[in-house]
């Protein structure tokens, strides 16, 4: 018995000293691990948050602006690690070549409930009968006319360095609108914004999960469903000369890297890979930023402090 039980102990022992070994064992934590911040606030939480665990884990973190677009590039390079919150409908072609070389790897999904649309405030119903069908855009279009716009409607579409959206979608439904680039993400709030107060007509590209869904009462117009090959196959949909006579596509949030992110800091590889963040917990932070003015440094810490059950066992099983 005194034999087996040493022999027991033996192997806890080894197998202490082999957790403990993989454990320490956290690559080039005294080398940054550069996290891509892109044009809008909820990436912005995203990555804070990923960057707050990766920095309990004992690793130093770098945050490096980079365009949404263009980010795929420096990452396959090396000169960023990863990028915590790609968007499957408005990611670059690409994004799908260096991914398919082998030159960035796809890590896992985020994890959030997402959707994007052409979408308007509540109110805008009462301005164009027959909303949210898309065909009532068509009868209704002067009223969303501006000088710049005329004799067309006014679409409020993405920022130009997230893609053309909206636009594709005036076009492939032959909608009498004109799309016009937001400057940024908070030009697009302050449209809503503006809108809701004034009462005034407004058609926006929007997405969801974002805090102004909630604050503005905002809806999306009903298009035609967003099936592959409505953006292959002309002949799909009601437009038949023409792709993009449909919704988006069903969204989809994931995470990418830098190849080498695995070998030179194995336990952050597998903390991003296993990090998620739910819709519920990433609009408030995103409505404290953009809404109360709080900076999202502060409002992730607190975040991070008051929920430690949503992300302590993710850093721990990496590390431990």
């Amino acid at each position: 018995m005194k034999t087996l039980m040493k022999s027991g102990l033996s192997a806890l022992a080894l197998t202490a000293m082999a957790s403990g070994a993989f454990a320490a064992d956290l690559g080039a934590s005294g080398e940054p691990i550069k996290l891509a911040l892109n044009e809008w606030t909820g990436q912005h939480v995203t990555t804070r948050v990923a960057g707050e665990m990766l920095k309990a884990a004992g690793y130093e973190v770098e945050y490096v602006t980079a365009g949404m677009m263009n980010q795929f590039q420096a990452i396959a390079d090396g000169d960023i690690h990863a990028t915590l919150e790609i968007w499957s409908s408005n990611v670059s072609d690409q994004y799908a070549v260096l991914k398919d070389a082998g030159q960035l790897e796809e890590l896992s999904d985020l994890g959030l409930n997402a959707r994007e649309g052409i979408a308007y405030p509540a109110h805008v119903a009462d301005l164009c009968p027959g909303l949210p069908a898309w065909e009532a855009l068509q009868e209704c279009a002067m009223n969303f006319a501006t000088a710049e716009t005329l004799p067309m409607g006014r679409l409020v579409d993405y920022p130009a360095d997230w893609g053309t959206p909206g636009a594709d979608r005036m076009t492939g439904l032959e909608l009498p609108f004109k799309a016009v680039p937001a400057g940024s993400e908070g030009a697009l709030i302050a449209e809503l914004r503006a809108s809701t107060e004034k009462k005034s007509p407004l058609l926006i590209t929007f997405w969801q999960p974002h805090w102004a869904m909630s604050a503005y009462d905002v809806k999306f117009v009903d298009l035609p469903a967003g099936e592959d090959a409505c953006f292959t196959d002309p002949a799909w949909g009601p437009n038949p000369n023409a792709i993009n006579d449909c919704d988006f596509a069903a969204s989809r949030i994931f995470k990418a890297g830098w190849p080498g992110l695995k070998d030179k800091w194995p336990a952050a590889h597998e903390i991003l890979v296993n990090y998620t963040l739910a819709v519920e917990d990433q609009q408030p932070m995103m409505g404290a930023v953009d809404v109360d003015g709080e900076a999202v440094e502060d409002v992730v810490s607190a975040w991070m402090g008051a929920n430690e059950d949503k992300w302590k066992s993710v850093v721990d099983a990496a590390t431990k």
